[in-house]
């Protein structure tokens, strides 16, 4: 089974980049977020002629997280707990039925946080609380639960072509990674690191030629419970997709599992 995130950055401006790498791809599962979308005015038809399942946790013009799969949903959560007034769109969360299970897949577009200085980065920080909180809970369930999305954190110096320009940046600082080391403390797997110890870049600004110099940090993770883990054959990191005609500026992450 093959599972992958992407950050669309902006459904309707990416359609044709999307429905390309779906048709040439076919991955089982597809985890977008920043769909910059409604529910209702999502582009479904045009996913669904692919024979995918679509279900959508949208909002106008920002944020918004979108749930692709050729499986049935047997149950679909939308929005993280722990806070009522929160009313950003950034959890999506699926149950499907495979051969040797079910599988929980967990889609996040978590927060930025820049500027630093101002409310978004504890906006993050509490978000992250409750993530933590969330993934605690799921992880009693003792089955295998994929965490994946972007992050909006560098884990590492290996995470990031120039670590000193970045450092201090909400994505990469240290209020944010003791957050990321709780999370991961909790006993999941940082796919791509169970595979490779290579820098490996998922993002690549618009601006300053940073495609062109190869000057990325990766900030879109697959996180793993240890059912999942254990299951893990792959990643791919098709970076091949950013030097398409109009990409976005993230590429998809794929993991690819004995379900």
């Amino acid at each position: 089974m093959r599972i992958a995130t992407w950050n669309i950055n902006g459904i309707r401006a990416r359609l044709e980049v999307l429905l390309t790498w779906l048709a040439q791809e076919k991955p089982d599962i597809v985890c977008l977020q920043e769909i910059k979308s409604v529910d209702e005015a999502f582009p479904r038809a045009e996913i669904e002629a692919l024979g995918y399942n679509v279900e959508t946790h949208g909002q106008k013009s920002w944020n918004g997280v979108a749930i692709l799969s050729l499986i049935p949903f047997d149950e679909v959560h939308r929005g993280l707990p722990g806070d009522d007034a929160d009313e950003q769109s950034r959890l999506i969360e699926g149950v499907f039925s495979v051969e040797t299970g079910a599988i929980r897949v967990c889609n996040i577009y978590l927060p930025n946080g820049n500027p630093a200085d101002t409310e978004k980065f504890p906006y993050k920080l509490r978000w992250m609380d409750r993530l933590i909180a969330f993934t605690e809970e799921r992880l009693a369930f003792e089955e295998p639960f994929v965490l994946l999305g972007d992050f909006n954190l560098i884990p590492t110096r290996n995470d990031v072509h120039d670590p000193e320009a970045w450092w201090g940046d909400a994505l990469f600082r240290p209020e944010s990674l003791e957050k990321f080391r709780r999370l991961s403390n909790l006993g999941l797997t940082d796919a791509v690191r169970a595979v490779t110890d290579e820098p490996s870049y998922t993002f690549w600004d618009f601006q300053a030629g940073a495609w062109r110099r190869n000057a990325g940090i990766r900030i879109d993770h697959l996180m793993l419970s240890p059912q999942a883990a254990d299951r893990l054959d792959g990643v791919t990191i098709h970076k091949d997709v950013r030097g398409w005609d109009k990409p976005s500026d993230h590429v998809p992450v794929e993991g690819q599992f004995s379900f």
